[in-house]
């Protein structure tokens, strides 16, 4: 991985920069590592500073609609004060530690359809140019992947995913944007949901677990979204029944929009106001402690494993990894007119 781009900016003959990440995919809370390799121009400069920003293709929904536009989510500062002189070559090693609420963007070694990049930064006697943006592929933490397997366990199939601009109300979500991880749902759901949303929010202690149904409308009700949060934690996961877990999560889920849908049917209003809607209302919250018990039957792996239906794999999961790369492709070379001042990590 290597994005080089001469520093415009500062003129022809100014020194270049040549960023290599070193890891591959790495999780929420892991480390990223690589070198940042400089080249002196036809004089000596001051570097003041080099900074790597995470960046992140978002939805922003507003009154006119919907727009997509690329936030920056952490600030790195991996280097600076020192000269570099005319022609002279220097590599500057870092390793940084990514949020742990950053969004993962494959499964299994397939694409979810999220963008997330890197842009180099070098700050030059005051004169700061932006290096190309360099691809960053993330992997779900263990908890993550045991979740998502559970309902590949269950018939559910991936559908989408997406990063939405705006905060979960009720949560301790950090970044300025969440990730929604869209699956559809087997038989024994459908007939509740059209879909079912997955939103994780990790801490280095845990992470909650945002659940919304996107519920069927009927003859004499409306289709409207129900919501749940759960906790879990990151240890003890080869010893959590995680097919129970997610099944019991989901039965919850439905019985609270069922009890939503009685009560606006006989106008009673909801039972569980502040639920609905993603700018104020996942709210709710619902404690899940880890039991005992194994996780067992076929799970995703084995579905990937075998390229049979699964989250990750069939003709949607073909379909979005086609779209994805033509995506990517027309964020990763439209990048330099964005200045990525968007909300974000601390600069």
């Amino acid at each position: 991985m290597v994005f080089k781009r001469l520093l415009g900016s500062l003129g022809v003959g100014g020194p270049t920069v040549d960023t290599v990440l070193t890891t591959g995919a790495t999780a929420p809370g892991g480390p990223l590592s690589g070198q940042v390799h400089l080249k002196g121009g036809s004089a000596d400069f001051d570097i003041d500073h080099i900074a790597l920003e995470l960046v992140a293709q978002v939805e922003a929904e507003h009154e006119d609609g919907e727009e997509e536009r690329v936030v920056v989510f952490e600030r790195f500062t991996v280097g600076g004060g020192f000269r570099l002189a005319e022609g002279e070559q220097l590599s500057v090693p870092f390793t940084v530690t990514l949020p742990w609420e950053t969004p993962i963007t494959e499964l299994y070694g397939q694409s979810l359809g999220i963008v997330l990049g890197v842009h180099t930064e070098l700050s030059v006697a005051g004169a700061k140019d932006k290096g190309d943006l360099d691809r960053l592929l993330v992997s779900p933490l263990p908890v993550q992947e045991a979740i998502l397997e559970a309902f590949g366990q269950l018939g559910f199939g991936f559908r989408s995913a997406d990063l939405e601009y705006g905060r979960i109300g009720g949560t301790g979500q950090q970044l300025p944007f969440y990730q929604e991880i869209e699956l559809t749902p087997p038989p024994q759901y459908a007939h509740a949901v059209n879909e079912i949303e997955v939103t994780f929010l990790a801490t280095a202690g845990g992470m909650e677990v945002v659940l919304e149904a996107d519920r069927r409308g009927g003859l004499f009700s409306d289709g409207h979204d129900a919501l749940t949060r759960f906790m879990v934690a990151h240890d003890g996961i080869h010893h959590q029944d995680w097919r129970a877990l997610v099944e019991g999560w989901l039965q919850r889920l439905i019985e609270h929009r069922s009890a939503y849908a009685a009560g606006s049917s006989y106008g009673h209003g909801d039972p569980y106001a502040g639920q609905h809607g993603h700018e104020h209302g996942h709210g709710h919250h619902d404690d899940q402690h880890h039991g005992g018990g194994h996780r067992s039957g076929p799970g995703l792996g084995t579905a990937v494993a075998v390229g049979a239906a699964g989250l990750a794999v069939g003709v949607v999961g073909g379909m979005v990894a086609a779209e994805v790369v033509d995506e990517a492709g027309d964020f990763f070379e439209g990048d330099n007119d964005d200045d990525g001042d968007d909300e974000g990590g601390d600069d």
